[in-house]
């Protein structure tokens, strides 16, 4: 039987709202970082082609993918002019020979969770967790796409569903 993907970076234009006054934090991990520049290549065109000044995207890098919590945290406490309105967190595990794969992901998915659940902006998961870096590769731009795209689509769509909130 044959499965059937989503394509990341298919979005309709039309459902997007508009993110011209937007800031947007995006915490990226080194650890496998030539799939994670990719994912952060694309969330950032994705944002800027929506709107989002280039001024207005905030971007950190961590060492690995289970610090993206942590950054992820420190920025969502920032107020003031340095007060961002939703973080993207964007990362790459791939499954090794141990278990190490399942803490960190279970860790980073959990971290983001409560961060969600507690804070006042929200915190988009853009961790990959895959089997092969083929695969990875695939969804850094490749034939599935980047979900560094699928995002920064979600981060618009959250910010804005937060702001009408107001």
């Amino acid at each position: 039987m044959a499965t059937q993907y989503h394509h990341l970076s298919d979005y309709d234009p039309a459902s997007i709202p508009d993110a011209s006054g937007m800031k947007v934090g995006i915490i990226v991990a080194e650890w496998n970082q030539d799939i994670t520049s990719r994912l952060l290549g694309g969330a950032r065109e994705t944002l800027l082609k929506n709107g989002v000044l280039p001024e207005n995207i905030i971007q950190r890098w961590v060492p690995g993918s289970f610090e993206l919590v942590y950054g992820a945290g420190l920025l969502a406490s920032l107020t003031g002019v340095h007060a961002v309105d939703g973080i993207i967190v964007l990362g790459s595990v791939i499954r090794g020979e141990t278990p190490h794969f399942d803490y960190i992901c279970s860790g980073v998915s959990e971290g983001i969770s409560v961060l969600n659940a507690k804070g006042e902006i929200p915190v988009i998961f853009g961790l990959l967790t895959t089997n092969t870096k083929q695969q990875a590769l695939d969804r850094a731009g490749g034939v599935l796409g980047n979900k560094g795209d699928e995002a920064a689509v979600t981060a618009i769509k959250m910010i804005a569903f937060r702001q009408g909130l107001r």
